[in-house]
Formats: structure tokens, sequence, C-alpha cells
């Protein structure tokens, strides 16, 4: 492999790993719990598009099936004693019905019948202010599920409305609704959420009395943004983002919006989330009846800051004359598997790849997510040591194509000496010293790029590890030997620079037996030095692997070094005992 590709390969990477260290974009400095200092300023006027896409129309779309998650202990059947509810949230009062499960406790505000608390047992935050508490992933001045009615020219905000709860707390042991209704004006609201103790859905059918023969519209809240809950806060806040479903995702991030001006999304849509790095909350308006999300505003209050990190969001959805409406939300965790059963791509709210190398990365990812959770699982073993076993079976599973990349390196190691006697003998004349290679090649059954193989082939994985510890919650927290989080960077940078020395030992046993070049030799310190630089703040178990599969594939380095060894004397014995004018002999083809 000629100096060229190598440089290839290393730019194709900076090019792919740089903008996940040098782009990242500071945000607005953050009080308690990461959330911004100031509160929202006041509803924002809708703007016409929104309003005028309240009839639209779409296609059939199936109801949400039932989902069970085998995944988790805690989900499994039968189901765990309910837990002692945690303290009360921030944004919780007196008038706080609250929903307890082994998954959750949900608060539902009778102000305004609003979701104010989202406490997740079996995830705990770690900020430093609340580290090992249960995570709380909704904000103090929470508006999740805030509704306000639009009959006619009038605009009814339900945020202060005062509803009567059918219970003042649950505890959940099977699918159990609670009725809140509230009249004002002539105007009656009947709402039922429905819990799943199971599951993190909440299901909502309401009715709207007095709406008239021409119908309304009804706007769901669903901002002002998601709680931090992680040590790295300026980390949790790039990753805040409004993510919608159409025919395919569409996902603004909150710290590119302009503050003042709305974000509109037009309908149909079949759902629309609020992401923070690992937990999500959203609305899915899958009752084909119902014509679905007619689309959806997010505006940044005029006092955020040039990358706000909250924003008020807002959907609407078509209310008929009978007043009666029906959607599911969920308030949890982004697990893979419990979101892509839900359907109509909601998974895809935790997106694993960068635009235009999606297509190519997300499947890689989404299985090597899926073996490492497996593994854990099933064979009971701590992240650490899965990751140790999925390296070193990588490499043995790539052994039999590292072997055939390698030996075609070198093969083209072996007729560097016919090469340059071509080269030498038509200096003068370079198409024939082109004929003459391809001549060559074909003869001797060489291929030029064969040797880019054994750096090709673990890219990919590599890649989607980097996503899988940047986007999975199942590996959120994990700790082995003395780190203390996976998903997260070494604190005493020890795992970079083991994968450092690590890759500079799989260099050097690689080029044994090879003819010395100055690049090459430059190449092998250069390479180390930079990756390690390049990995210093990437996750400590992407380093981790990476440092396995280096070592890993040191056997099979040196033992076809030796092999080369070899075939380049060999090589060289034949190209000098060869008479003048003679055709140079055919190489022996590898088995």
């Amino acid at each position: 492999m000629d100096r060229r590709t190598i440089w290839a390969i290393l730019l194709m990477m900076a090019i792919a790993v740089a903008p996940a260290i040098f782009l990242k974009k500071p945000v607005a400095p953050v009080a308690r719990g990461g959330e911004a200092g100031q509160r929202d300023s006041g509803s924002v006027a809708l703007p016409d598009t929104l309003a005028a896409t309240s009839n639209s129309g779409r296609d059939s779309i199936a109801p949400l099936p039932a989902v069970h998650d085998s995944n988790r202990a805690a989900s499994a059947s039968p189901l765990p004693r309910v837990p002692a509810a945690p303290p009360r949230a921030e944004g919780a009062t007196d008038d706080t019905v609250r929903v307890s499960s082994p998954l959750y406790t949900y608060g539902i505000s009778t102000r305004g019948a609003r979701l104010v608390e989202a406490t997740l047992p079996l995830y705990r935050s770690m900020t430093p202010t609340e580290r090992g508490r249960a995570a709380q992933i909704l904000p103090p001045d929470s508006k999740l599920l805030g509704l306000t009615l639009m009959l006619g020219k009038d605009t009814i905000p339900l945020d202060d409305w005062p509803f009567t709860a059918s219970a003042e707390s649950l505890q959940i042991k099977g699918p159990t609704p609670l009725r809140l209704s509230a009249t004002r004006d002539g105007v009656k609201v009947d709402l039922t959420y429905t819990f799943h103790p199971d599951d993190y859905r909440i299901d909502m059918d309401g009715q709207v009395t007095g709406v008239g023969p021409n119908g309304g519209l009804l706007l769901i809240g669903m901002g002002p943004t998601l709680a931090n809950t992680e040590a790295d806060s300026n980390e949790n806040h790039r990753a805040l983002a409004l993510v919608t479903k159409h025919s395919e995702t569409e996902r603004t991030d909150l710290a590119g919006l302009k503050p003042g001006e709305p974000k509109t999304v037009s309908g149909p849509l079949e759902w629309a989330a609020i992401k923070s790095k690992y937990f999500v909350a959203g609305v899915l308006a899958l009752d084909s009846t119902s014509g679905g999300i007619s689309g959806v505003t997010a505006t940044a209050p005029p006092t955020a800051g040039k990358r706000p990190s909250r924003a008020d969001v807002r959907l609407s959805l078509p209310l008929p004359p009978s007043g009666t409406f029906r959607y599911t939300a969920y308030a949890g965790p982004m697990e893979y598997d419990r979101l892509h059963r839900i359907g109509h791509s909601f998974d895809d709210v935790n997106p694993y790849g960068w635009p235009g190398f999606r297509t190519i990365i997300r499947p890689v990812a989404a299985g090597v997510r899926w073996l490492l959770v497996w593994m854990h699982e099933h064979l009971h073993l701590a992240y650490g040591f899965v990751l140790v076993i999925f390296g070193v079976l990588v490499r043995l599973l790539l052994w039999p194509l590292n072997q055939k990349a390698m030996r075609a390196n070198m093969q083209m190691q072996a007729v560097q000496p016919l090469m340059k006697d071509i080269q030498e003998r038509y200096k003068n004349d370079p198409q024939k010293v082109q004929q003459e290679m391809f001549k060559l090649y074909k003869e001797h059954g060489v291929n030029p790029l064969g040797g880019c193989w054994p750096m090709l082939l673990p890219m990919p994985v590599l890649f989607a590890l980097f996503f899988v510890f940047q986007n999975s919650i199942e590996l959120r927290g994990a700790s082995f030997a003395w780190l203390p989080d996976l998903s997260r960077p070494d604190p005493l940078y020890i795992i970079p620079v083991i994968m450092g020395i690590s890759m500079f030992g799989l260099s050097k046993v690689g080029q044994l037996g090879m003819e010395p070049n100055p690049q090459m030799k430059m190449m092998l310190y250069i390479m180390p030095v930079m990756m390690t630089f390049l990995f210093l703040n990437f996750a400590s178990g992407l380093n981790l692997y990476y440092a396995v599969s280096n070592i890993a594939s040191i056997p099979q380095q040196w033992m076809l070094a030796r092999e080369r060894q070899k075939r380049t004397a060999k090589a060289i014995v034949e190209v000098k005992t060869r008479p003048p004018g003679n055709k140079p002999a055919k190489a022996k083809r590898n088995a």
C-alpha cells in the first residue's frame, strides 16, 4: 500500500471523526439541574402556517401496538414490588397527582392537567448536585402535555384551569386510568390518562364539549426543554433537539434556533419529540381517524443566549366537531429496543451516524449495540469484559479477510523489485511503464489496492461503536476497572495512551521485513500520536475496544511479517540471478 493510499485513509478518518471534536457548539450557561436561569416569558403566538395545517389529511396509520420490554428485569413479568415514591420533584406541588410503577413516577398537575414530573428509578442522575438520585427528566417549569384550545377566533389556554382528578395518587400494577375534568365559560374538558406498569407510554383520550360545528385545534405543549441529567451538561445540551416524523425524520437542534423567531415544521406528522442525550419526551398521533399532528412550532425565548437550550414547543392536533381526540405520550429513556417496538420509526429519534453516513453506519451500529447488550444480559458479564471479548471476536471473524488482504500486500511487496526493474528499463516511456505494470499485476495476480483491507475492514465497526457509546443508554454509567463510565472519557487518560501504544506496536510489527521507507517510518510515529490525540476525549469504552482490537491483531501481523520476510528475500534473489533481458519469472500465488 503506497503512501497516497495511507494519506487518503487518514483524510477520510479525519473528515469523519473531526466534526465530533472541533465542531462542538457552546451552550448558554445553565442553572440548577442544567436548566437555563430564565423562565419562559410567556406564550408565543403561533404562526399562520401552523393554523393553516390544522385540516391536513394523511394516510391511515395502524394503532400503537402493545409494548413489552424483555431487556430489563424491572419490566419482566411478574412485576417487582413498586418502590417507595422518590422525593417530590421541584416542579410538583400539593395539587400534583403522583403515579408510580417500577419504571417511573409521573406527576400530573391538577392545575392545567400537564405532566410536571417524570422520575425514572432505573436511571440515576449524573449531575454533581443530584448524583445518585433517580433521574428526573423534566424541568421545574415543564409544560409537557399542557393544552390550549383554539375554537374559532378564541384561544383558550388551560394552564390555569383547576381540574378535578379521580384519584390523589396511583400505584400502577396494570393498565390504570386517571380521569381529570374541568369546566369554564361553557367549555368542558374531560381527560383520561392511561398508565402502563411495564412501559413509559401514556395513552391520552380527551373530550371537549362546546367545540361547535366547525371544529377547532388542540395545541399540545412540549417544552421548554428536558432537564440535564448528565455530568457533562454541555454535551447533554448539545444533544437537545426537536425531532419530527413524516415520511422521514427531521431534526431541529434547540441550540440552532434564533431567539424570538419561530421554527415551523408542517404536517401531517406521525410523531414529534424533544430529546436530550439519553431521554425523550414525545407525542405520537397514530390513530388513523384523528388526522395526525398538523404541525409543530418551536420558538426560543427572546432572552435566550446565542445558543438557546430551551424553547416554547407546541404541536397542533385537529379537533373535530365531536370534540374527541386521542394520542399517546412517551416520557422516558431512549432504549432502542423499546422505541423500535413502538414502530413508525420512533427509534430514529435516537440517531446513529452523521447525515450522509447514517444509511451505512446505522445498521452496523444497531447490530453492534444489540450484540453488546445481549452478551451483557445473557452472559452476565460487565460491559468492560464484553468489549474485550467483542474486540477479540471481531478480529477472529476478520482473520480470513485480513489474511487475504495482508497476503495481497505481501504480493505487492514481493514484486517491488520487478516493478523497479520495469521503471528503470522504461524510464523514458511512461506509457510503456504503465502497460508493463498492468501486465505484471496480471501475471502475478496482484491487486494494488488489496493491501488497504487491513485498515478499512474494522473502520465501519469502529465508527458504529463511536455512535453506540454516544447514544446508547444501556452503556450509560457502566464502570470497568478504573474507568468510572465507559460512555465518557477516561479521566486519567490511561486507556487512550494504551490504545496509542498498541497501535504503535501493531504498526511496528507490520513493517517487519519491509524495505526501509522514510514515509512509512514517519507514519509509524505520527499515526499513533495523532490517533491518541483524537481519542483523548472519546468514550473510554471505544478506546478499550480499539486497544484490545490492536493487541489481538499483533499475532497475525507477526506471522504474516515472517512470511513476508521470506517472500521478499526470495524475490530479491530471483531478480539478481535472472539473466539480463529474460522475462521475469512468474511468482507463485498464495494458496
